[in-house]
């Protein structure tokens, strides 16, 4: 067995072999090398240091646990980042469905996301204007069906490319491209209409 300094010399494909033959301390390098990455692609999805926090463990252990399914089809850390993002999407889902079931308790506390924004100024009204923008389109991705709105917010914000949002889905990449621009579309659309009734 290695000892621990050949572990940070060797290649992620060596480690996963290493991992996938039961050795843990080879995982534990891996998740060293890509605990970062995996937390801020968690943070971005979820806008909150907890759920990013928990939701990148649950992605570890998840991995540990399938590790014997990696083929090395992709690298290690696009496989990891695929089953973040599954796992981050499935809190989104849930989340919102908890959302409609108290819609009543959200509008008496509105704002839940405005809140752990870090406001880098001090007036108030940019402020302001910041967080109906972000409640606007907030709306307007509610709007969407959740096909449309997952493309969008894999491409747009988290800046995947078609290739990857394709495998991620499970679609084609000419389906990626007609949901991406549907949805930009009907964003638009969206946004235009929340313009117009101000």
């Amino acid at each position: 067995m290695p000892s621990q300094k050949d572990y940070s010399s060797l290649e992620d494909a060596a480690l996963v072999k290493l991992a996938q033959k039961g050795d843990t301390l080879a995982f534990e390098e891996l998740v060293f090398r890509h605990r970062d990455k995996i937390y801020a692609r968690a943070y971005t999805m979820m806008h909150s240091e907890d759920a990013a926090l928990d939701l990148s463990q649950e992605a570890w252990v998840k991995a540990w646990q399938r590790l014997a399914q990696f083929q090395g089809d992709s690298s290690f850390a696009t496989w990891v980042t695929r089953i973040t993002i599954n796992v981050c999407l499935d809190q989104l889902r849930k989340n919102k469905r908890q959302r409609a079931e108290s819609i009543e308790e959200l509008n008496e506390e509105s704002g839940g996301v405005d809140r752990q924004m870090p406001v880098v100024t001090v007036d108030p009204t940019e402020r302001l204007e910041r967080g109906e923008l972000r409640q606007k389109i907030d709306t307007a991705l509610g709007k969407l069906t959740e096909e449309h709105r997952t493309v969008l917010v894999l491409h747009e914000f988290q800046e995947m490319e078609y290739k990857d949002i394709a495998q991620t889905v499970g679609v084609s990449i000419g389906t990626v491209m007609s949901r991406l621009f549907y949805a930009r579309r009907k964003m638009a659309a969206l946004l235009a209409d929340v313009r117009k009734t101000e």
